[in-house]
Order: C-alpha cells, then structure tokens, then sequence
C-alpha cells in the first residue's frame, strides 16, 4: 500500500481493464494524420503516461502486428496496421495459433456462438468463399 506525504493510505488506484491502454493507443494513431512519434501518441492520450509506458504499448502492439514503425533521424515513428477490429481478430488467431487442436476450439468456437452471431460467421464464409 503506498502512503502519502501526511502518512495517510492512498487511496486505490483502479486497474485498467486488459486491453485498454493498447486500445488507446490505437485510436490516437488512428487520428493521427500520418506517422508520429511515441511523444506524440503519449501527448494525444487522455491518461497521464511515462513515456516508457506508451512506448512499451507500441511494443507490444508492434509484436501483434497491430502497428508497424519506421526509423526517422534517432527515432521512430508509427502508424496503425489493425483497427479494432483487426486487433481482435489478431488477438483470436493468437489464441487459435496456440492450440494443438484447431478443429476442436473451432467447433466450441461455433457451438457457443449465440443464434445471431452464427448465422453472421456462416454468411462472412460464404461470402469469403464467394471470393476465392
């Protein structure tokens, strides 16, 4: 527990939900008009970061595949890749990457789909397989 000047507790800090700060990020790129810097996207969040802070989101959303970055003069700059959406389906595939039996997490995956939402993904595979 941390303790203030005056000896008093601090108050708890709420955690962040899983997800959101990398969310944030996102979005600020996404309003960015082009490559920025990690002191821009730092500038453009409304939460109060370290710079190490925002720079280890891009990091991380760099090893997703959900930003890329390209070197200018002694730093980097960085642009999205995934929107939202893009962002869960990388997070899905990681997860159905992991696993040995594909066809069985899929299936679950399908199976516990409410009606709406299965008959959503059979009418995408149609249509992904219109494509082909």
């Amino acid at each position: 527990m941390r303790v203030t000047e005056r000896g008093q507790p601090e108050p708890h800090r709420r955690r962040r939900a899983p997800g959101s700060l990398e969310t944030q990020v996102l979005a600020a790129l996404h309003e960015a008009e082009g490559p920025v810097t990690a002191g821009w996207v730092r500038d453009h969040l409304a939460a109060d970061l370290a710079y190490t802070t925002v720079m280890t989101v891009l990091a991380r959303l760099l090893a997703k595949n959900a930003v890329t970055r390209r070197r200018e003069g002694r730093s980097f700059v960085w642009m999205p890749v995934a929107d939202q959406a893009g962002l869960a389906a990388l997070k899905m595939r990681k997860v159905l990457d992991g696993e040995q039996d594909r066809r069985a997490v899929l299936a679950r995956f399908v199976t516990g789909l409410p009606e709406g939402d299965e008959q959503l993904l059979r009418e995408l595979l149609d249509q992904a397989a219109d494509e082909d």
